[in-house]
């Protein structure tokens, strides 16, 4: 049975939705308009909160869940976009916030706007040039890093708190990931997974983990049980300004709270920042055998992996075809294995697959075989336990 039930998440997801001022619903249809500006820059929007009923560029379709976990705060958040100025392509990303939710307030409304900018329109997207296209969302991704670092220094209260993103643009046949951060993004070609990022943490074996660690190293840090200065286990993230603009602060108030000696303090030099907000960017071309993209913070990577979480919502949509009903699945199935974190998911179903004409994947007949088999013998077994003990 799963942790929470239908009637609560509900009431999680209207709180969540409501819970920001700056929109305005349109009771008609399930999606929330809003005008923004910013310089000479214009860029309206519409921001898709309740998606499962729309399809709109090449015939996607959305689905869009946030939970709120075993924490104190929801710091997760995820945001579907179609931007006018994007035309011909949706803007969707998962962020997990932490040491706080601020960080996710301001990327949630501000990321979009930025690579809108940097991406002047469609103009780069429709040109092709994926060079072109990398640099002007690093870009993006690093011009939103630096105002939302000037913001969190001058709030009045202290505010340390931090965001990961991943973050989807798609559209004509074309995907673009940018990624930093442990949330994750797969898409499902053919019924396989393909995990199109990697995590960006300061520990392990991989390449990844490798190159950050070194990364972490040459500018001055170093690694404690796994975490940046024994503190972050998370080494790229939008925020997290004592890693950034102060770490020589950080520094000194380790030595205050004795995690550290005034001597071991004394040797520390810093050559770059801890944690940076340059993304991994992807690009793939999708094909007829493209089915769908699955975009989920880690509260649901922790506990299913990406091949399990391809075959369910697979499962889902030939089953009734729901996009949002098989989101909420999703997350209900990661609560049913015991996830203690907030689950952010957004599902873009790309509008390629006859659903209910596609045959049940072989692993799911031969498991629901044995599940039949399991549950035969175990009924046989009562009746001839149940004759025994009445003769």
């Amino acid at each position: 049975m799963a942790l929470l039930n239908q009637q609560l998440q509900k009431f999680l997801l209207t709180r969540l939705n409501n819970s920001n001022s700056a929109f305005k619903t349109n009771k008609k249809n399930p999606i929330i308009l809003r005008q923004t500006k910013r310089s000479s820059f214009k860029c309206s929007a519409i921001a898709i909160e309740a998606p499962s009923s729309l399809a709109g560029v090449a015939g996607i379709r959305w689905g869009l869940t946030k939970l709120q976990g075993a924490r104190d705060e929801m710091e997760d958040d995820a945001v579907i976009v179609q931007p006018d100025t994007l035309e011909g392509f949706y803007f969707a990303a998962v962020f997990d916030g932490h040491g706080g939710s601020s960080s996710v307030t301001f990327l949630r409304e501000e990321l979009y706007k930025e690579c809108a900018q940097a991406l002047k329109g469609e103009l780069l997207l429709s040109g092709k040039d994926f060079d072109t296209i990398k640099s002007a969302i690093t870009e993006a991704f690093e011009n939103v890093d630096l105002r939302l670092s000037k913001w969190l220094e001058n709030k009045e209260e202290e505010d340390e708190s931090g965001a990961t993103a991943t973050v989807m643009l798609v559209g004509n046949d074309r995907l673009y990931i940018a990624h930093l951060g442990d949330s994750s993004a797969v898409i499902s070609r053919s019924g396989k997974a393909e995990v199109l990022t990697d995590p960006h943490r300061p520990y392990g074996s991989n390449k990844a983990s490798l190159q950050e660690i070194r990364r972490i190293n040459e500018a001055g840090g170093w690694i404690n049980n796994g975490r940046i200065c024994g503190d972050i286990a998370i080494s790229r993230a939008f925020g997290d300004i004592r890693f950034k603009t102060k770490k020589n602060e950080m520094v000194e108030g380790g030595v205050k709270e004795g995690r550290w000696s005034q001597k071991f303090a004394s040797r520390v030099k810093f050559n770059g920042d801890l944690v940076v907000a340059r993304p991994d960017i992807i690009q793939a071309v999708l094909g007829s055998d493209a089915e769908l993209v699955v975009l989920a913070s880690d509260g649901l990577w922790d506990y299913i992996n990406s091949s399990e979480a391809v075959s369910f919502v697979r499962d889902e949509l030939r089953q009734h075809g729901n996009v949002q009903q098989a989101c909420e699945s999703l997350a209900n199935a990661a609560l049913d294995r015991r996830s203690q974190d907030n689950i952010s998911i957004i599902i873009a179903d790309l509008g390629k697959t006859d659903w209910q004409n596609l045959p049940a994947d072989k692993e799911n007949v031969m498991y629901e075989f044995g599940q039949a088999f399991v549950t035969l013998g175990v009924v046989s077994l009562g009746i001839w336990l149940s004759s025994h003990l009445i003769l």
